[in-house]
Order: structure tokens, then sequence, then C-alpha cells
């Protein structure tokens, strides 16, 4: 395990300029209803401000905001008299949505949903500004219908949205196989259907898939419904580390109110820093963070089987990003597109020399000077 990797770990309107962003991904604009934040933690606001509006997925692989966001957590107080507005997202695609029609100001949200949104906006809409998890992402497979890997063509996959990370990664490797899908319809040798993760579960055990590449804790659920890990997501990554999700911000909101973006990665540092020291209270946290988001907790063995698969990460693993957009190129989904400027770790390098670690790294995809 690397040295970086250990430094712990919403219909919408879009903008004018932006039209590509739902016709040619598709994207949709699901999102959980609207969650009350964490109560302010008192004191002075910062940059004068009265709110942040923050989104995250209820999913384990946003470990950091589950446990950072609670009453009482690391990005509240560091946020003191500034309130946390939060949205809950289902993935990635709606959550760039939200972003770009101003209903969230930051969100926790996967690689190629981010590089999506950041090229068809032209490099003008976000900016990755820190590393959140890596890992916690499989192909699990009903293993009376799916022997191996070779017994892909002419199943059913699913993947919880187009466009969205576990997507680019599934349609990725089957074109690596061999296999064509027409990246839009999901129609072709291996049928991608995209479904909301909550419902994938059920879809699995009633027989109307076959599978699915599905970030945790899906995964888990999937297993513990007789699934089989057909394959870990980390065996196609050097070191097994891949970025699975980030912090982004609006470009806009980062240059108005650069002191509340610096408090929230702040507190997402510290964040990963207490869950990487005290992995039982945090899996605590995230399940009554799921139970509040998703309705019901995880039973404890598919928790367990979920946050042993992720590992929290300030680095935000940026040359694997880099190899996630090459990805998105392949498997039909993104124009080539230079994606110079997708991050400035500034603040992020700035904060963790504050804690007294080393910087990190940004693949020369910086918007300037890190």
């Amino acid at each position: 395990m690397s040295p970086t990797a250990r430094r712990t770990l919403r219909s919408l309107s879009v903008l004018a300029t932006l039209p590509l962003l739902l016709t040619a991904c598709g994207y949709g604009s699901k999102s959980v209803e609207d969650k009350d934040g964490p109560a302010a933690a008192g004191g002075k606001k910062i940059d004068g401000l009265d709110e942040v509006k923050v989104g995250y997925f209820a999913n384990v692989t946003h470990a950091t905001p589950l446990v950072g966001l609670r009453d009482g957590g690391e990005i509240p107080k560091e946020l003191g008299g500034t309130k946390v507005g939060t949205q809950v997202f289902n993935a990635g695609p709606s959550a760039i949505e939200a972003l770009n029609a101003k209903a969230v100001d930051m969100t926790w949200v996967g690689p190629s949903p981010a590089i999506n949104g950041y090229t068809k906006a032209n490099g003008k809409n976000l900016r990755i500004v820190s590393g959140a998890t890596s890992g916690g992402a499989s192909l699990v497979v009903n293993p009376d219908k799916i022997k191996s890997l070779d017994d892909l063509k002419g199943k059913r996959i699913a993947t919880p949205q187009l466009g969205n990370t576990q997507d680019v990664a599934l349609l990725n490797y089957l074109k690596g196989k061999g296999l064509k899908v027409n990246a839009e319809t999901g129609k072709g040798d291996v049928s991608v259907l995209r479904q909301d993760n909550k419902e994938i579960p059920t879809t699995f055990q009633q027989g109307g898939i076959d599978g699915a590449w599905v970030p945790e804790p899906t995964a888990s659920n999937l297993v513990a419904k007789d699934g089989k890990v057909l394959l870990n997501e980390k065996k196609l990554w050097d070191k097994g580390e891949f970025v699975t999700t980030n912090l982004v911000v609006r470009q806009d909101f980062l240059k108005e109110h650069p002191d509340v973006v610096e408090a929230v990665v702040r507190g997402s540092v510290k964040t990963n820093a207490w869950i990487d020291e005290h992995p039982d209270a945090a899996k605590k946290h995230i399940n009554s963070a799921l139970e509040r988001d998703a309705g019901k907790p995880l039973p404890q063995k598919v928790l367990d089987s979920a946050f042993k698969d992720i590992e929290v990460t300030d680095d935000p693993l940026a040359s694997t990003l880099k190899e996630q957009a090459e990805h998105g190129v392949k498997a039909g989904l993104l124009k080539k597109f230079d994606l110079k400027g997708i991050y400035d770790l500034s603040i992020l390098n700035r904060v963790l020399k504050g804690q007294g670690q080393p910087a990190v790294e940004d693949a020369g995809l910086s918007s300037g000077g890190n």
C-alpha cells in the first residue's frame, strides 16, 4: 500500500452552455429527497457565508462525507457558523447536473462523471480539490449463470447509471475483451442495463440481471444474495489503487469562497485521519448515515465487507483519473479532451502541509502552480 493512499483517505436546469450534458450522455436527475444538513458548529461564519450546499451519495465509497458531515463531525466544526445544506444523490451524473445548476456548491462524486462534466463544459464548471476514497467496486454475478470472465457474452449486466464511474469501467472492460456494446443504448454482445443502486439487488435476486458492476455496499449486498465476486476492480489497477470518489467544487464558488472550500477540505482531511484511526466507530457512523439517507442500515456482515474493500485517501490519485478518462474515450462515452485544469490541489496541499504531510501530485492536470 502506497504512502499516498494511506494519507487517509439534482428535473434540474443546466447552464445554457451545456446542452450536451444531458442529451449526449443521457444524464438523469435522480436524487434523494433533500436532507437537513448537520447543525452549524457555531462561531464566526466563514467568508460571511450563511450556508454551503454539498452533495454526496449514500454509498460506503462516500465514507468521508458520511462520517465527516455528521453533527459534531470535523467538517461542520471547520465551518463554524456556516451551515451545511446537504443533497443525497444516487449516481454521479445527477450530482454534476446539480453542480452545474448551482443546486450544490461542492459534491463528492466519482471520476467519470467529473471528467464528463468537465469536458462537456469545456473545462469551465468544476475543479477537483481533494480525494476521498479508492477501491470499493466489483463485478458480482450469479454463479449459476456466469462461470468465468469468458462467459459474459449474451448476459445482462447492470450498472448504476449511464456514464457513471462503474458504467465506464464495465464498458471499457468489455471492449478490452472484444465484446461490442453500444455505449448509449447498452445493447450488444452484452446487455448493459442502467439501474439505481438500491434497485439492483432486488432485480438480481428476481433474476432480471445476471450480474452487476457496482460500488460498495451494493457489491456486498449482492454477495449476501448469493452473488459471487467475479472481478474486484482493484485487480485491474497498479497496486490496486484507483480513484473512486473525489471532492469537486464549482469554479465560481471556489473563486468567491476559497476559505469555505478550505474549511471543507480541512474537515475532509481530518475526517479521513479519524476514519483510519477509528475504523469500528467509523463503520457505526456510516451505518447510521445510511439508515438516515437510504432508509435502512446495512447488515453487519455486509457493512464489514464493504468497508474492508475501500480505502479513504486525501490523494485524488490523479494519474488514475487520467487513465479513467481514456477508458471513457474507448467506451464511446467521451471524446478526446484536454483535462488540464481539472485539478486545483493548492488548498489541499496547503492543508496537508499544515498537518505535517507531503503534497500530492496532479499528474500535470492542475489549473496551475501546485
